[in-house]
């Protein structure tokens, strides 16, 4: 719960949201804001987590950390598969931090984290025994869910938006103007550390008892008493975002409708080539799940299987009319002529 957010400016000009500390809630939230905005982590391009700017200390009140101004992931809508490509990749590195400088810090020959398999690499190990490190710390982060994976709006908005509304501008006097993600490639970061914890490896496989996120539908989850790893609950997390915003979603049906249609529908077309990969993310028992390494490699192996047109693509809802279809379709290819023209990738990667 944030109790104290507002926006103001620092002293660069840069749009900042400001954030209340409550050290119930989350007692390792600015311990761990702080890991990853201190180098060598912060400056690592793998490390997609929000940047603590600062620290406001009042006396008699819990500290007020200080963030960009961020926006949600899916805010404006993703309008090809390429740029799918681009967000499903950077938020594995989310959970797949692969940094160099650990190497060293831990070789051993076998991996106390996921003991399923040996550790061949000091850098497979890596992923294998932790998401983020700083040297034999572990810390991990338990909500890595659609509230909490925002977007770096400050190419792609480059004239802001107001933090109340976020589709007006900052004087709230019209539209916030903004560009796609293709013609303007952003970062994808996450935020909110109130459920995140530290392990050593030297302790083994980190079994704990259930902390409940924004998604409440991990099957281990559903009983809050018996000690699981959170680091396969990340999986499956991660697969069940792409599946119901992206694959599947409840329909809202009528009863007399209901021998018609059935219980779930498509969201969008085209999302095919995801479907083995998260069916395996989401399996109901932990063990099963692929690790996010396993997850990375797969999606690498996917995304080579894509054709440029198919990248270029836009995300064609299943329940759009024909005159719709036809009319975003003729639009969006006139803006992709425009992109290939002007070299813009149909993986969108932000330099």
């Amino acid at each position: 719960m944030r109790l104290g957010m507002d926006a103001t400016r620092i002293s660069d000009g840069r749009p900042v949201m400001l954030k209340q500390l409550l050290t119930e809630e989350g007692p390792y939230e600015l311990e761990v804001n702080r890991l990853f905005s201190t180098e060598p982590l912060s400056s690592n391009v793998r490390n997609h987590c929000v940047q603590l700017l600062d620290v406001v200390e009042l006396s008699g009140d819990p500290p007020i950390m200080v963030h960009p101004l961020l926006r949600p992931f899916y805010d404006p809508p993703l309008q090809t598969y390429g740029e799918f490509v681009t967000f499903f990749a950077q938020t594995c590195e989310v959970r797949s931090a692969y940094f160099h400088y650990t190497i060293q810090s831990f070789n051993g020959p076998g991996c106390p984290i996921n003991a399923r398999e040996p550790c061949r690499s000091p850098v497979r190990c890596q992923h294998l025994c932790i998401a983020y490190v700083r040297f034999s710390d572990m810390a991990h982060t338990r909500d890595c869910t659609s509230e909490n994976i925002m977007l770096d709006p400050s190419g792609m908005y480059p004239g802001s938006f107001h933090p109340v509304d976020i589709e007006r501008s900052k004087d709230f006097r019209q539209k916030a103007k903004w560009y796609s993600r293709t013609r303007r490639p952003t970062r994808y970061l996450l935020i909110d550390f109130g459920l995140s914890r530290q392990y050593d490896p030297a302790n083994g496989p980190p079994l704990e008892k259930p902390l409940r996120g924004g998604d409440k539908s991990a099957p281990e989850h559903q009983d809050m008493n018996t000690p699981c790893n959170p680091f396969p609950t990340d999986v499956y997390y991660l697969g069940n975002l792409v599946r119901e915003d992206y694959m599947q979603v409840y329909a809202f049906i009528s009863p007399t409708r209901l021998t018609v249609l059935t219980g779930r529908i498509q969201k969008y077309k085209g999302f095919e080539f995801m479907a083995p990969l998260v069916t395996d993310m989401v399996q109901d028992d932990p063990t099963k799940r692929p690790t996010m390494d396993d997850v990375v490699k797969r999606f690498s192996e996917i995304k080579t299987k894509l054709s440029t047109w198919k990248l270029r693509s836009r995300l064609p809802r299943k329940n759009e009319i024909w005159p719709v279809t036809a009319f975003k379709t003729v639009r969006h290819w006139y803006w992709t002529v425009g992109y290939v023209l002007g070299r813009k990738a149909a993986i969108p990667e932000p330099k």
